[in-house]
């Protein structure tokens, strides 16, 4: 974790991004209490590709109950 004053921050900004894209965790400071940080945003992925996992989420559910409902009761 890369721990960071603000007033510090104020002229690194750019690298302390370019850190956080990467995965570093950065934590702004002030007085040396944590008050900010700084995280990579995380890429929205599209209503498609949403729709193919659910879909195959629910066929694999389908196929696990399935499974489990031919087992005999014990």
């Amino acid at each position: 974790m890369l721990s960071v004053p603000i007033h510090q921050a104020k002229g690194q900004l750019s690298e302390l991004i370019r850190a956080a894209e990467q995965g570093e965790q950065v934590v702004l400071t002030r007085h040396g209490k944590p008050v900010v940080r700084l995280v990579a945003e995380v890429a929205d992925v599209d209503q498609a590709e949403r729709e193919r996992v659910a879909a195959q989420a629910l066929t694999e559910l389908r196929a696990f109950r399935a499974a489990w409902s031919a087992e005999e009761p014990r």
